[in-house]
Order: C-alpha cells, then sequence, then structure tokens
C-alpha cells in the first residue's frame, strides 16, 4: 500500500488545503504483523526526514497538519543502523510520550557519519484527534531487518511495531 487513506472532515480538508502539498518519498510494504517503512531521498539525510515522516503519515494525515511550532531532535548511536533507529525513536517519543508533537515536515540538519550523530527540526503541532484524522499507532520502532543502502540513492527500510 503505497498511500494511506483517509476520510477528512471539512475542517480537515481546508487545513490540507491551506499549504503546498508534503513530499512524499516513502511507501508502505505489507510484513507479517507489522509495517515496513521504506523511504528515499537523493542524500540520506533526505531518506532518513522522508522515513520520520512515513512513520508519521501512517498515524495520520500529515497534510492536515499545520506548521505551527518547531520541535528539534538530536540524538546519537554507535553506527548508521542504530542512529536511525534512535532518530525514529526520539522522534516517535516526542509524539507519544513527551509533547504529542505531530510534524507536518522533519529536516535532518546534518548527520555526522564518525560519531554518528544527527541534528533534525520539525514543524507541526500538538496532536489533536479533533483535528487530525487518526491512523494507526505506532508502538515502536524495530532493529528488525532494518536496512541502509546508498549505492544510486538513499533508501532505508524499517519495520514499526503497530
Amino acid at each position: 500500500m503505497d498511500e494511506r487513506y483517509y476520510t477528512l472532515s471539512d475542517d480537515q480538508a481546508a487545513v490540507k488545503a491551506k499549504y503546498p502539498a508534503v513530499k512524499k518519498n516513502y511507501e508502505y510494504l505489507d510484513h507479517t504483523a507489522d509495517v515496513q517503512l521504506h523511504a528515499w531521498g537523493n542524500t540520506l539525510e533526505e531518506a532518513f526526514e522522508q522515513c520520520a515522516m512515513a512513520m508519521f503519515g501512517y498515524m495520520t494525515d500529515i497534510e492536515t497538519v499545520e506548521p505551527l511550532d518547531t520541535v528539534e531532535v538530536e540524538t546519537e548511536g554507535d553506527d548508521l543502523i542504530s542512529l536511525l533507529f534512535h532518530f525514529l525513536d526520539e522522534w516517535l517519543y516526542k509524539f507519544s510520550a513527551d509533547q504529542f508533537f505531530i510534524p507536518r515536515e522533519v529536516k535532518v540538519l546534518h548527520i555526522d557519519r564518525i560519531q554518528f550523530k544527527i541534528r533534525s527540526i520539525g514543524w507541526g503541532e500538538e496532536f489533536n484527534l479533533t483535528k487530525h484524522p487518526q491512523g494507526t499507532e505506532v508502538k515502536a520502532i524495530t532493529y528488525s531487518a532494518m536496512q541502509i543502502h546508498e549505492e544510486e540513492k538513499a533508501e532505508v527500510f524499517v519495520i514499526i511495531d503497530i
């Protein structure tokens, strides 16, 4: 399933029409009891951004989110795989446990490939069921079958527990 379809209220559709469309370089791949995110970009930074947006896109129609506030996420890992895991896990934390923040867009500002650190920022707002359509809750990020490829384009594959 490449795109999730949400039934939007008139208010949600009005917000969606107010802003330019969000770039979506990702798709959802079927996986037993979970969902695999496949995201890509011209750079590793873009692939990480798109993977975060795929995760949030599974939870709601991100185009109904208004860029009213910003949240920064900085995290680190032991290698690129653990960096991707911690990056997504920290963004999920911002949504589920910390601020109920849902971004319309995530931008990776820098990936340090030597010390395996990442800096990113998201523009969005607090998730609100009356404003944002309900998708599927993402419970956790998994290491299972996580992949990063950087041949012709940067691609990442991540299984999320739903």
